[in-house]
């Protein structure tokens, strides 16, 4: 039995195109695209008819950085991957590639399969993974090739947190050779752990406990280093190269000047750091704890550099790296000691509409949104056009947005698993209504009707960006 559906009346938007079609799913793929209110469109019956008429029809988020479940600080991020994932779509979101990680001493693979039984069967939404490579050994290496065999075709790797997740210059080299080699894509934590941990420590003998120094310490020239030393390290290794969580203009500067050289290195920046700031972080009382996330909020004036990265493209995706951590007895236990905060913030809701907002204010154009925000991601972790786009063959990953809807953002009506939300009281033009994943309705006119076990695990090529 074939089941169809025709999304009518709605102006499909993609990073290319905008058109007034229809959309006809056939078995949870797009199977054809027809002008609203012509024959061909006419022709087509379906057991579900969605009126999308004033709406824009736009392909699911993917968000290539998210942390569900992850252990960190001595507790583990608030959100499931059943709550995280509910909570993506209704945020229009139906792709999430999430983060394994390898424990030092131990494989990759056991880290690999430590995710899949986290997230197999309890996910509304398709997900896939990146490996955090912690212990980059001969072992390790050889594991790489086959991890990308297999569809897990990116390697994270931190220059912060000694001790912890930290690789030094030569275990990041022979990850990057190795991936120039068997096409995996390096992604790059980039800060000078080491230094910081020095201005930690200083900061704290001075009795600077509060948040703030949390973004003193880990400064922007700290970021910049270590963003122009990765750039080198994947230059000599003949690699690209992938900057995560970009958050200072000095970084953004380092990554233009790698561009123009022709060098295929790619930047992603989160929406905290295009809408909050270090003002954020010191906030009254303990409430700057919330914001407390690396790399760092920044002074205002970054903003503007990141959005102008994003408009030329030295910028290409937009993620979240959500990574929530409840206010009440999780960000608490950094109390007189910032250091001891545990480092993350919720926003895998919020994404798509604080682009779309993004859009309203003249910041980015409307295609722009959805490539930075589907396309891109897609692209850049190999899963274009199956996921990131509407045409014929792609999977019915479908959201109808309606731009007039107006909202407040709020902790109370969120759906993410904490208690708190970074863009409380936040005004927003525009607010998802329906969300189809696979064909399948998830969020129905505001209503989840989605499930716990719908998502399945997503394979991915390599970097299609490079092609």
């Amino acid at each position: 039995m074939s089941s169809r559906t025709v999304i009518r009346g709605g102006l499909v938007i993609t990073a290319s195109d905008e058109i007034h079609a229809d959309v006809l799913i056939e078995d949870g793929r797009v199977a054809a695209l027809a002008a609203s209110g012509t024959p061909a469109a006419g022709a087509w019956t379906a057991e579900k008819v969605i009126d999308a008429t004033g709406k824009y029809v736009i392909p699911g988020g993917v968000d290539v950085h998210t942390h569900m479940e992850l252990p960190f600080g001595g507790t583990s991020a608030s959100d499931t991957f059943e709550t995280g994932t509910r909570a993506a779509a209704w945020g229009g979101t139906t792709t999430i590639v999430d983060f394994a990680v390898q424990s030092v001493g131990r494989s990759l693979r056991e880290g690999l399969d430590a995710w899949h039984a986290k997230a197999e069967g309890n996910c509304a939404i398709d997900y896939g993974f990146h490996m955090i490579v912690s212990d980059v050994n001969q072992d390790t290496l050889k594991e790489m090739d086959l991890l990308v065999e297999e569809g897990v075709t990116s390697f994270k790797q931190f220059m912060a947190y000694p001790g912890v997740f930290y690789s030094d210059d030569g275990q990041i080299l022979r990850a990057m050779q190795r991936s120039a080699e068997n096409g995996g894509l390096i992604m790059m934590h980039a800060e000078n752990g080491i230094a910081i941990d020095v201005l930690v420590e200083q900061a704290l003998a001075r009795g600077e406990t509060d948040p703030r120094y949390h973004g003193e310490v880990r400064k922007a020239l700290l970021e910049a280093e270590a963003t122009h030393r990765a750039i080198k390290l994947a230059q000599v290794a003949g690699a690209p190269l992938y900057v995560v969580h970009v958050s200072a203009m000095e970084a953004v500067a380092e990554l233009a000047r790698a561009r123009d050289e022709g060098l295929p290195v790619f930047g992603e920046t989160c929406p905290q750091y295009l809408f909050l700031s270090t003002d954020n972080l010191a906030e009254p009382g303990f409430e700057g704890s919330k914001y407390v996330c690396s790399t760092p909020l920044r002074p205002r004036e970054h903003q503007a550099k990141l959005w102008q990265g994003l408009r030329t493209n030295d910028l290409q995706v937009v993620s979240t790296d959500h990574c929530p951590f409840c206010f009440v007895g999780q960000k608490e236990l950094g109390r007189g000691d910032f250091s001891k905060i545990p480092n993350g913030l919720p926003g895998v809701e919020n994404r798509m509409d604080l682009l779309h907002q993004a859009f309203v204010d003249g910041h980015i154009s409307r295609r722009r949104w959805i490539e930075i925000a589907c396309a891109t991601p897609a692209r850049m972790f190999g899963m274009y056009p199956k996921k990131g786009t509407i045409a014929p063959g792609a999977d019915a990953d479908i959201v109808v947005y309606d731009p007039h809807a107006e909202q407040i953002v709020s902790a109370e009506t969120h759906h993410m698993n904490v208690d708190y939300s970074a863009y409380e009281g936040k005004r927003l033009t525009g607010r998802v209504e329906t969300v189809l994943s696979r064909g399948e309705l998830v969020i129905t006119e505001r209503e989840y009707t989605g499930h716990a076990g719908h998502g399945v695990y997503t394979p991915r090529s390599t970097c299609q960006y490079l092609d």
